[in-house]
């Protein structure tokens, strides 16, 4: 653990909160994760149980970490309960009014000390750090999905980001075990500004008749050695996040090529949102994965 960090606060216990606390709790640190409802919080609590139990027996984790993991993950009911964290990162949905309003009403509660970074895949840290009291510590730290597997994490600094908040978010990820990309904060950083397009135009493929849903993944799997197809990902992304993220590029930038496409905000307006709803590019409901169209 570094020096200064020692009990982190998450805001979210969803798929990617809930993986962080996984992550940062194996690594020895205390975590205190918050949510809207108890009932999501005990449901991301169960989850993390769930995925270290499944790295226990294939492996991968000694249960023993994995007992002393999970005692160091508690349930935070309240804002308030993260009053005395030192460091805390936001992981609620890519909506940036939903995040405004989370700053808001931490920042009064927070050690004015404690760091404060957003898992944002897409929006402005200058814009979010510029709405909270200490834009100076406040950094962006972009966990890939599924967290526990995935190696890479992004940091991004916004630009009154000082270089005592860089270094200790630094010396943070590599105390996961992960590897860090530094990415200017530009719409979408690295990951996102290559791999969101693409699903986008695999979402046109679609949409223009060119391929079906299986031809596409399929072509893209084996023709390009891609491990999932981009419309499988897109599901398991989430088809919100997808779009989220395509309309911060095409508002960011301006660019008529980062244009969502149409077959994309049709799913989304459906409440078809991939895997978490049952539904996507693909129908989750039965034994196995079917197209949707």
């Amino acid at each position: 653990m570094t020096g200064k960090i020692s009990t982190v606060g998450i805001i979210g216990a969803g798929q990617m909160g809930g993986g962080i606390a996984h992550v940062a709790a194996i690594a020895g640190y205390r975590v205190k994760l918050y949510d809207i409802s108890q009932e999501r919080i005990e449901a991301g609590l169960a989850t993390i149980n769930g995925n270290m139990a499944r790295q226990v027996s294939s492996g991968k984790l000694v249960d023993a970490v994995h007992r002393a993991a999970t005692q160091r993950i508690t349930a935070a009911p309240a804002l308030e309960d993260l009053a005395d964290v030192d460091l805390v990162i936001e992981a609620a949905t890519e909506d940036e009014t939903v995040k405004r309003k989370i700053f808001a009403q931490l920042c009064p509660i927070l050690n004015p000390e404690a760091l404060l970074a957003t898992n944002t895949s897409s929006i402005s840290i200058t814009r979010l750090a510029a709405q909270t009291d200490r834009p100076e510590r406040f950094i962006g730290i972009h966990f890939m999905n599924p967290v526990p597997v995935m190696k890479l994490v992004e940091v991004v600094r916004g630009i009154a980001t000082e270089d005592s908040t860089f270094e200790t978010a630094k010396t943070f990820v590599s105390s996961l075990d992960k590897t860090i990309t530094v990415a200017e904060d530009f719409p979408a950083f690295i990951v996102n500004r290559i791999l969101l397009p693409m699903i986008n135009e695999a979402i046109y493929t679609l949409y223009e008749g060119v391929g079906t849903v299986e031809a596409i993944d399929t072509a893209m799997k084996l023709g390009a050695n891609h491990p999932m197809g981009p419309l499988q990902l897109a599901d398991f992304i989430g088809l919100d996040t997808c779009l989220s993220i395509m309309q911060v590029l095409h508002d960011g930038l301006s660019d008529s090529k980062y244009r969502p496409c149409p077959l994309l905000v049709k799913y989304v307006e459906a409440g078809w949102l991939g895997r978490k709803t049952g539904r996507g590019f693909y129908d989750y409901r039965g034994d196995h994965p079917v197209p949707t169209r």
